[in-house]
């Protein structure tokens, strides 16, 4: 599987791999001293923005796709197929269980939005308002991983996580890279929300 540092997220595709925490102790952690004093915050920020963002990404990209995607997107998108990283955590879980969670949630969706855009530059290159969206949430989830990286490193000494990533739509024809954007997307409006009510309560000030 490997371990890899947030900055490379975006370059990589893999299908899924199990994925499990490699915990360090001692100085080790690099760049813990590099948080910002209102991490927390801008964390909290962040995962609101991405929820509250969501499913316009979402209808954005049905619009762009054109028919029969318009019409039929209950059918084709149906993302029982997509399978983002085990969420095995709730409210109640410790904040260090969920920020691990969170990380290799995210991990997973930089890599797909990575890969969605590329498909979008290459089909729909002149539909500006999605390839911003896209560009914009991209921007939005590294700047989360980056927050969060900071925070298990600072918090808990944790700078190395094992992290999945989806299948690569690179190889496809034009339909199926489509089919395969609207299910990663309509997951995800499903997965942020989910995430949004378990993480927050973690980030709220004391």
């Amino acid at each position: 599987t490997g371990v890899v540092p947030f900055v490379a997220l975006l370059l990589l595709q893999r299908r899924p791999v199990a994925g499990r925490t490699l915990p360090v102790t001692g100085s080790g952690c690099p760049g813990h001293g590099l948080c910002l004093p209102n991490v927390q915050e801008q964390t909290r920020k962040q995962v609101v923005l991405l929820n509250a963002t969501a499913q316009d990404l979402f209808s954005l990209y049905l619009k762009c796709q054109g028919e029969p995607f318009s019409s039929e997107s209950d059918k084709i998108c149906n993302p029982s197929g997509i399978f983002f990283p085990a969420f095995r955590v709730n409210r109640t879980s410790e904040r260090k269980e969920v920020m691990v969670a969170m990380y290799k949630l995210f991990a997973f969706l930089n890599a797909s939005l990575g890969n969605i855009t590329r498909d979008q530059e290459e089909l729909n290159p002149t539909a500006k308002e999605l390839l911003d969206q896209l560009h914009n949430t991209t921007k939005t989830t590294r700047g989360l991983i980056s927050n969060l990286t900071c925070l298990l490193c600072k918090n808990y000494n944790i700078f190395q996580v094992d992290v999945s990533y989806g299948e690569s739509s690179k190889s496809k024809g034009t339909f199926k890279k489509k089919q395969q954007g609207c299910q990663v997307l309509r997951k995800y409006v499903q997965v942020i929300a989910q995430a949004a009510r378990i993480l927050l309560p973690h980030l709220s000030p004391p």
